[in-house]
């Protein structure tokens, strides 16, 4: 077989077979099936396993060259005077040349073709899908990454739902976080999910956990951005919560199945989840916590950024009090106000007037409402929001809320089974 039948080594029609499995037919009705397309979607796996997350030397040498050509030079030992010399830039400069050979070494020891194959497989075993930005359904907002955009994203729901990222807020937050944060982060969801707004988020405890387990039990969609690869449920206490978010929205992922999340790839993962959406909400955080992070992404590529005060005296708000006063980020205290930054012209589907801030549910006190979840969560193991509505028979807004005040006074607290009372 000649090499014109081959991409980096690899037969085409091993290319095709492998990709059959991970196509993305439910967002494009007539997806690409031709040459070009296999080698390009190709040459992005290959170049997935070879980089890290948020490589610009790999971004521009594949903006300049498209991802065929740039895993051409990778593959083909092509020393970095060479490279320099098909970009247009200048190989006579000494720096330039360090850089890229020290870049071509990186790539050549962290991935390979076969390494690309194997990504593949595993994806197609766990029933995961492969989107580019070739394919119909690319999330347009990562464009603002510029170099830094992702190769390509492995996805696990269905892929149709990528529409709702359309309309959507991030809602983050730190992990070690108060009942008042995780009550403020429900009932964020929740109401934001009414409104029409999907809910984006990083599938961790705390803040993020919240977020995805309100929105999935209140019926709207949500999408978790993962560390690693869509394979690794993490963490393993949310194996079960994301399982319910790929079930209902979706699991997205920028590295190849088999990877596995560390700190670096949680702080480059955290781009993604700003530049997706129409604007990030940092729910609860301290000073240290990831979530200012995501809020830096968000700042720095001109994304809406909002954030809720908290209790003067909680270390917990310190950090969301430090981006309201420091960086300008807009001071956010009810699901309206959330709605307006992602939505300014107010176009929401599904809008609602009136809303009330986050935690108030309109009741009194909540005495009898209160009284009934805790004796429905008072069982070992925990049970969801979903489960304590149909056992007391309040709706599912009354039992948020309900859980909200409960948690703020110690009463109940979230576990990875639900929630379970702690006295």
């Amino acid at each position: 077989m000649s090499g014109h039948d081959t991409v980096a080594g690899v037969p085409l029609r091993t290319i095709a077979k492998l990709l059959a499995p991970v196509g993305l037919g439910d967002v494009d009705d007539d997806p690409p099936t031709g040459r070009e397309a296999l080698e390009t979607s190709f040459a992005r796996v290959v170049l997935g396993t070879m980089t890290e997350p948020g490589d610009t030397d790999a971004g521009m040498l594949v903006s300049g060259l498209g991802p065929v050509a740039a895993v051409r030079c990778v593959v083909d030992e092509l020393d970095a005077t060479e490279v320099l010399g098909r970009l247009g830039a200048d190989p006579s400069s000494a720096r330039q040349r360090a850089r890229m050979a020290e870049a071509l070494n990186r790539w050549r020891t962290r991935g390979s073709p076969d390494a690309g194959v194997r990504a593949l497989e595993m994806a197609a075993h766990v029933g995961a899908r492969l989107l580019t930005p070739e394919t119909s359904g690319w999330p347009e907002g990562l464009a603002a990454l510029g170099a830094g955009e992702p190769l390509a994203l492995w996805l696990r729901g269905n892929p149709a739902r990528l529409s709702s990222l359309e309309r959507s807020v991030s809602l983050v937050g730190a992990r070690a976080a108060t009942g008042y944060g995780e009550h403020v982060a429900m009932e964020s969801a929740a109401g934001l999910g009414d409104r029409g707004f999907a809910i984006v988020s990083g599938g961790a405890y705390g803040i993020d956990g919240a977020a995805h387990r309100a929105a999935v039990t209140s019926g709207h969609v949500t999408i978790a951005f993962l560390a690693g690869g869509v394979d690794r449920l993490y963490p393993a206490g949310h194996s079960d919560l994301l399982r319910r978010v790929a079930d209902t929205g979706l699991l997205i992922g920028e590295l190849p199945c088999g990877s596995t999340p560390t700190r670096w790839r949680f702080l480059m993962r955290n781009r993604l989840i700003a530049a997706v959406s129409g604007a990030t909400v940092v729910v609860e955080a301290g000073h240290r916590s990831g979530s200012l992070n995501t809020a830096g992404h968000a700042a720095e590529i001109g994304r809406p950024l909002g954030a809720v005060p908290g209790p003067v005296t909680s270390p917990a708000s310190a950090g969301c009090h430090r981006l309201i006063r420091e960086y300008a980020a807009t001071c956010v205290t009810t699901v309206d106000e959330m709605a307006e930054l992602a939505d300014p012209l107010g176009t929401a589907v599904g809008a609602q007037g009136g809303s009330e801030p986050p935690g108030a549910d309109g009741s009194a006190d909540g005495g009898a409402d209160d009284r009934a979840v805790m004796a429905a969560a008072s069982i070992r193991g925990g049970r969801e929001p979903d489960e304590l509505a149909q056992v007391t028979g309040l709706s599912l807004p009354s039992v948020i809320a309900a859980l909200g005040r409960l948690s703020l006074s110690g009463a109940v607290r979230p576990t990875a089974t639900g929630w379970e009372a702690t006295r």
